[in-house]
This record gives C-alpha cells, sequence and structure tokens, in this order.
C-alpha cells in the first residue's frame, strides 16, 4: 500500500471527524473493509492502532498477543494516525465556517449510507 495514500485516508478521516464529531473508527472500519478487503478483525485492530495514543494502547496490545493483527496492520494504522491528526485541524479549522444544520444533515447521510451497506453486507 502507498503511504501517501494511508495518510490522505487519515487526513480524511480526521478531517471528517473534526466537522461532524465523530470518532475516527465510524470512517475507517468501512474504509478499511470495503476499500481494502480487510475483514472485521484486521479492521477493528488496525483501527485501533491509528487511535493508539489516543485510547487504543491496551486493545492494540491485545490484538497483537493474540496474533489478530500484524505488524503490517500497526504499520498501517500509523500511517493513517498522522493523516488524521492533520485532518482533524484541518476539520476544526472549517466547522465555523458551514451552518450548522448542514453539517447535522451530513452527518446523518454518512451514518445512513454505511448503516445500509454494513446491513446488506
Amino acid at each position: 500500500m502507498e503511504y501517501t495514500i494511508l495518510i490522505f485516508i487519515g487526513i480524511l478521516i480526521g478531517t471528517v471527524s473534526g466537522l461532524l464529531g465523530i470518532g475516527g473508527a465510524i470512517i475507517l472500519m468501512p474504509i478499511l473493509v470495503y476499500g481494502f478487503g480487510y475483514n472485521q478483525v484486521q479492521a477493528t485492530g488496525t483501527s485501533l492502532v491509528a487511535l493508539l495514543l489516543p485510547v487504543g494502547a491496551l486493545g492494540v496490545w491485545q490484538y497483537f498477543k493474540s496474533g489478530l493483527i500484524e505488524t503490517q496492520n500497526i504499520k498501517v494504522g500509523l500511517l493513517v494516525a498522522v493523516g488524521m491528526f492533520a485532518g482533524t485541524f484541518i476539520g476544526a479549522r472549517l466547522v465555523p465556517l458551514i451552518p450548522a444544520e448542514i453539517l447535522k444533515k451530513a452527518f446523518a447521510i454518512f451514518l445512513v449510507f454505511f448503516a445500509i451497506k454494513m446491513w446488506r453486507s
């Protein structure tokens, strides 16, 4: 996988998280499952790596120790985390420029879209 793509995904996730106040895993999980072909366990473990510094250190350790994720999953998660760091700043800067009603509707559309996709798979 190309490092720049993974960092861009992180920036996208961070930006949307900063805009809509959502957890990055809500976005990252579907990207890893549907975009990269990860199974649910690999996606969860990799998502935890991306969230490692804020919340996931113990979860990542347990996943790694149990053999549920590998070093490559950790690399991917860390690269996404770099992008999320920058993207969250971008999203937070954009929030004052967008009416609250539009942000609310964007959040709802996002959740419904992925809920339907997950339900059907």
